[in-house]
């Protein structure tokens, strides 16, 4: 019997197009070839006799269940999803593809940020998700705008330096 666990929060079904690229290559790789070498090794490995204390095996079937699974995901998120694409009629405004250079009112610790999909976030670059608590409070402020935010480190106050639109 399985654990039960609550359902995931839904996420935003927007991506920018270079988003949209990565997952869609990633979902070639892993149906044409991850896959048909997995399948391939599964297929040597059963043939070596007894499953039942067959590691290989038993890895192998491991392996390809993830790949199902992920490609599973892929496909159906790929379809759900929204390319987003171009500056919004107000490119003073922050809005999703934005990148924005916030100040730390406090610290005068200056960051970059780019307002991307859930799919595609990646901390170590500076692009977080428009479901983070950050990018909430960031959309449809402008440049100067000073305001206040509740973070998992606590409550922070920012102002905005710039806001810019451009692919990558």
């Amino acid at each position: 019997m399985s654990r039960w666990r609550p359902p995931a929060e839904k996420s935003t079904a927007l991506i920018t197009s270079s988003g949209h690229a990565r997952l869609k290559a990633e979902l070639d790789d892993l149906w044409r070839v991850r896959r048909p070498d997995v399948v391939k090794a599964l297929a040597a490995a059963a043939a070596e006799g007894d499953r039942s204390e067959n590691a290989e095996y038993t890895y192998r079937k491991k392996q390809l269940g993830e790949i199902d699974r992920r490609v599973r995901y892929l496909s159906k998120r790929l379809e759900a999803l929204r390319v987003v694409d171009g500056e919004p009629s107000d490119p003073q405004a922050v809005f999703f593809g934005a990148w924005v250079e916030l100040e730390n009112v406090e610290s005068g610790e200056v960051s970059r940020y780019r307002i991307v999909g859930p799919d595609e976030t990646e901390a170590s670059t500076g692009w977080i998700s428009i479901d983070s608590p950050l990018a909430r409070a960031l959309l449809k402020k402008r440049i100067d705008d000073e305001f206040e935010v509740d973070l998992p480190g606590g409550r922070h106050d920012f102002a905005i330096l710039s806001v810019e639109y451009h692919s990558e």
